[in-house]
């Protein structure tokens, strides 16, 4: 395995001062954000696309530092009604057009969320079983959905990509395992799992079974922890619309690994990994608010070389 960095983490960094950063922290490989939800600090994807010069001074700057591109992140809602939803298309048909440039193989996506019906405006993350009208919404989306990723996976494997990892998330249609299976069923291999604990952790699963469960079906990985405030979940549960910066009222808070799981959690996540084959990357990303970016990437790698086989 090894070890690499969203680097929206250190999006302040120019590219050049980005890469000796990853050189002095051991990070070996970088995920680029495209655009959408990312601010795509380090990349301008319309000036790539029209000046091959530029990306072949990136390459040569990746090969003089011995870094390597592990994937491309465009994460947003595809779905999303109307021109926000087109837009947020517009950037993952761009980011497949620069994989296919730099030879990137893989995707970080999120699956997106409809809305509840044809006239929404915004989308709509069903979570219970009643009223009876949650059934309807839920079968109105996934109808929206699956012609889109049919598409969309047939889209990336004309662009040469293999790969596109379905990050589990709040307030999207795949956002645990039995979603993610159902989008996988309705499209093919292509569609993977980029395995994120933070999000696990909060919506109550168990990352370590989630391991075991989907195996080969890990494509891609980031390293990233929560940590639960025992006293406001207890009163409010872990359901939290807080902003992630009103750190003592929140009932869960991102976290750097040890700060929220202890060390021995995260030995057996590597191990697990390990153990159903999978050696790509483990991809920092940091967005533990009460700590300085540097500093907690540079605890978060350290902690890795700590546990990794």
């Amino acid at each position: 395995m090894k070890i690499g960095l969203v680097t929206d983490g250190l999006g302040h960094l120019s590219f050049d001062h980005l890469l000796t950063s990853c050189k002095e922290l051991g990070v070996e490989e970088i995920e680029l954000g495209c655009g959408n939800w990312s601010d795509a600090p380090h990349i301008d994807i319309d000036a790539l696309l029209l000046n091959r010069e530029l990306i072949e001074t990136i390459k040569e700057k990746l090969e003089e530092n011995k870094i390597r591109i592990s994937a491309f992140n465009c994460s947003g809602n595809p779905l999303y009604p109307g021109e926000k939803g087109e837009a947020d298309r517009e950037i993952v048909r761009k980011t497949f057009q620069l994989a296919s440039i730099f030879d990137v193989k893989t995707i970080v996506m999120m699956s997106g969320l409809p809305g509840g019906g044809p006239n929404d405006e915004y989308p709509n993350w069903t979570i219970t079983s009643w009223p009876p009208v949650t059934h309807e919404i839920i079968d109105y989306q996934w109808n929206v959905a699956i012609p889109y990723w049919q598409e969309t996976v047939k889209l990336a494997k004309k662009h040469g990509i293999e790969k596109i990892a379905l990050e589990p998330h709040g307030c999207q249609l795949v956002y645990n395992v039995e979603t993610f299976r159902k989008m996988k069923v309705f499209t093919d291999d292509a569609i993977g799992f980029n395995l994120d604990p933070s999000h696990l952790f909060w919506m109550g699963a168990d990352p370590i079974e989630v391991i075991r469960e989907l195996k080969n079906d890990i494509y891609h990985v980031h390293i990233k922890d929560v940590r639960i405030e025992n006293r406001q979940a207890k009163l409010n549960t872990l359901l939290d619309t807080k902003h992630v910066l009103e750190f003592s009222k929140r009932s869960w808070n991102f976290a750097i690994p040890g700060y929220g799981h202890p060390k021995d959690f995260w030995k057996n996540f590597i191990v697990q990994l390990k153990m159903v084959g999978y050696d790509g990357v483990l991809s920092i990303e940091h967005e533990d608010y009460t700590i300085d970016s540097y500093k907690g990437i540079k605890k978060t790698a350290d902690i890795l070389k700590d546990v990794m086989i």
